[in-house]
């Protein structure tokens, strides 16, 4: 037989050898499997940036914004850190008690003092090394990374030298004072020095990273106007003073903004430098922060619902600095 019969009655013919014809066109799986790629690509394509960024709001959620109203939820009940559950409601008391309270004020003004102590130094002197950084230097990158190596370094292993350093007996400070005639002075029991010291730790830990801010912004000012301030007569000290600084006016204000915040929240440099006292910052307390203040409540005095209202007015305070920022930062902008 020459070929097989159809259902229709239509003899349809035999391929070589025997076997019957292979049909075509008859399947669908070619064009679903393209339609299936294309809905998968649509959908990576609208969904795969939220994926991305997902593990960031988790862990925001879980260790920022939980813990933020957490604590504002504490701060308006009587609660102990050994029985965290059994709250007692008392409203604004414990904001009103910290008004109250003078060991407050003073860690208020003990942060305000370091925090000016800190960071005005610390601004100046990154400014004029970024200046010095911003021409062109044989090894200049060498200075750059050495200039890195304070911000890299341990806070404690910085604050465990300068402690030595600022030793009353046999510290390096001292030593070179009595080489010009001064006596020995005692840093840490002294108000007025141990605010310095602790602000000299913080100098000495910050200034490099600020001056890389600012190097980079340096950079970023274009030539023509060092070269139109030149052709004018202008030496370099006029160009830093009538050009550098005006360009930096955005960068300057962000650097004091998050040194300010940074010297708000100051805590490892006089916990540290205490030398084994606790939070109290000194016998007198006369370099307790307001993060050595919070500790010291929630931590040594376990009193949770205090410590709640402390971190919740150093966050109202950062709001202050940051609508302080906004302000300034929205007039510069008309300015110019």
């Amino acid at each position: 037989m020459s070929g097989t019969t159809s259902k229709s009655g239509t003899a349809a013919p035999l391929s070589e050898g025997g076997a019957a014809p292979r049909r075509v066109g008859g399947g669908s799986s070619g064009p679903v499997r393209s339609e299936r790629r294309r809905r998968l690509y649509r959908w990576d394509l609208k969904w795969s940036p939220y994926a991305f960024v997902a593990p960031f709001f988790v862990f925001f959620l879980a260790f920022g914004l939980f813990p933020l109203l957490y604590t504002g939820w504490a701060s308006l009940h009587q609660v102990e850190l050994t029985a965290p559950n059994d709250m007692e409601w008392i409203g604004l008391r414990n904001f009103s008690r910290l008004m109250e309270d003078e060991f407050f004020w003073n860690a208020l003004r003990n942060t305000l003092t370091i925090g000016v102590l800190s960071t005005v130094p610390q601004l100046l002197i990154a400014l004029g090394i970024a200046h010095l950084l911003n021409y062109k230097l044989r090894g200049s990158m060498f200075f750059r990374v050495a200039i890195l190596t304070p911000y890299a370094t341990s806070v404690a292993a910085a604050t465990l030298v300068f402690v030595m350093l600022f030793g009353r007996d046999i510290g390096m400070i001292n030593w070179a004072l009595g080489q010009v005639g001064f006596g020995p002075v005692d840093w840490e029991n002294g108000k007025w020095t141990s605010q310095l010291a602790v602000s000299t730790i913080v100098v000495w830990r910050w200034t490099g990273y600020n001056a890389l801010i600012y190097l980079a912004a340096m950079q970023a000012i274009p030539n023509d106007l060092y070269e139109s301030a030149a052709l004018d007569g202008a030496t370099r000290w006029q160009q830093f003073v009538h050009v550098t600084i005006p360009s930096l006016r955005p960068t300057i204000l962000f650097t004091v903004v998050v040194s300010t915040i940074g010297a708000t929240q100051l805590f490892g440099e006089p916990l540290l430098f205490n030398r084994g006292g606790g939070a109290s910052g000194g016998a007198n307390h006369q370099f307790q922060t307001l993060g050595l203040y919070l500790y010291e409540q929630g931590w040594v005095n376990l009193h949770l619902g205090r410590a709640s209202a402390i971190a919740w007015t150093m966050f109202l305070i950062l709001l202050l600095i940051g609508a302080v920022n906004w302000l300034v930062g929205r007039r510069l902008r008309k300015s110019s």
